[in-house]
């Protein structure tokens, strides 16, 4: 599984979202730098030659969906950050953030207890 650019993200979240849509549905969700039309049917297509969509032809029209789920690419790509990042290490991720304080005690308390009881945590 190649990694998308920036712009290839943004548009496979709105499919994600979306869950199948024309060119014009995707370009309706973009609000910032909105792409020509040519531009992002290309950009969709070059999606399709990576595995990333897949489509229904409706005559000449083609409503695009993704062939790969969030889920997937986001635990390839969680990996490859900590691997790369991290020293693959999920404790120096989590600690990167407590300095940064983008996560509270409280949270990692809820982790903790999700970890330390992972029926209850469902």
């Amino acid at each position: 599984m190649q990694k998308l650019t920036n712009k290839e993200e943004e548009i496979m979240h709105i499919l994600w979202k979306l869950k199948k849509a024309f060119v014009k549905e995707i370009q309706a969700e973009i609000t910032e730098d909105q792409p020509h039309y040519n531009t992002l049917s290309t950009i969709v297509r070059n999606l399709e030659e990576k595995g990333f969509v897949a489509h229904n032809a409706f005559g000449n029209t083609y409503q695009y969906f993704p062939a790969v789920s969030l889920e997937a690419y986001s635990k390839k790509y969680m990996n490859t950050a900590i691997d790369n990042y991290f020293n693959s290490s999920y404790k120096n991720m989590v600690s990167f953030f407590a300095k940064e304080e983008k996560i509270s005690a409280a949270e990692l308390r809820e982790i903790l207890a999700m970890i330390e009881n992972p029926i209850e945590a469902n």
